[in-house]
């Protein structure tokens, strides 16, 4: 693959760009990559500025911020505001090899279920009756949807997961054996949400399970009965929520962290790792540790 530079800043333009502009773009590759070539991309973040005395081929995506006494006469610049964006737009851009949109012939799909277009549904992936699919949704080998999940659009779902299982809810009867509670509702996926492999989303006992719009689940997340998580938050592997466990906007929940069953998380709250939540945590909180505290930082003397 060859991409000429002055196309890549007319598609992504950028604040300004400082060297070489008429290059030809073959790869991209990390900053540290030894033997870089002249049609090598890459990009660096403010803290790691002092590491591009080392690099004296290619092409470099770096801030308006940098100091420009780090620069090579034989690399190119690329200047904007945000680094690390612009090369998570250039990569998908025109690096990703996208994937035409299809069923595949051994994924099992029951005949009410509702799928919009431009679809990507894999080998193995199971679709149980009553699901709706939204428009470019995009589902991973052996995946299984169960019963009245519904997907909005761009959603994008990994492989091996499981959406809208029964979740672990039990009575004791009579006897003082444990029975299951009926799950009777379901899971409701908004636009733009993403669930990595291996997780689990189990569906509400009554009403929904619900991801809002552009959550982002990682790889072996387990998500129980009946939590909401809102919208721009982040769940990240390993971590388990729940039941009934509110989460709010542009929360980030850090790995292998727990949150107990029905405890509300507030707006823009950091859970560190490996925290286990057992207290409601209100707005703009940082939760670390088990069990989890805020954590406050004192005053230098």
């Amino acid at each position: 693959m060859e991409i000429l530079l002055t196309d890549i800043v007319g598609k992504l333009p950028v604040t300004e760009v400082i060297g070489n502009k008429q290059r030809t773009i073959k790869r991209v590759v990390q900053l540290t990559t030894p033997d870089k070539q002249h049609t090598d991309m890459c990009w660096v973040s403010d803290k790691n500025t002092e590491q591009l005395r080392l690099v004296t081929q290619g092409v470099i995506i770096c801030s308006v911020k940098t100091d420009r006494s780090l620069f090579n006469s034989a690399c190119t610049y690329l200047l904007t505001e945000s680094p690390r964006l612009y090369f998570l737009k250039l990569v998908n851009q025109f690096f990703v090899e996208k994937e035409s949109p299809g069923i595949h012939k051994t994924a099992t799909i029951h005949n009410t279920v509702k799928t919009g277009e431009n679809c990507f549904i894999a080998a193995g992936v199971v679709i149980e009756k009553n699901c709706t699919i939204g428009n470019n949704v995009h589902i991973g080998a052996n995946t299984v949807i169960m019963a009245n999940t519904c997907i909005g659009n761009r959603v994008k779902i990994g492989a091996n997961n499981t959406i809208g299982g029964v979740g672990f809810g039990y009575e004791r009867n009579e006897t003082g054996a444990y029975d299951l509670i009926p799950h009777i509702g379901n899971v409701v996926l908004e636009d733009d949400v993403e669930i990595g492999n291996n997780t689990t989303i189990d569906r509400a006992v009554m009403g929904s399970t619900l991801l809002k719009r552009n959550a982002k689940v990682d790889n072996l997340v387990h998500i129980a009965h009946g939590v909401t998580i809102g919208e721009n938050s982040l769940i990240i592997a390993n971590a388990m929520v729940a039941g009934s466990t509110v989460i709010g906007d542009n929360v980030w929940v850090a790995p292998s962290s727990s949150i107990l069953n029905k405890v509300e998380v507030g707006n823009n709250v950091v859970i560190g790792m490996g925290a286990v939540v057992l207290k409601n945590v209100t707005d703009g909180q940082i939760m670390v540790g088990n069990p989890a505290k805020e954590l406050t930082r004192g005053k230098k003397e």
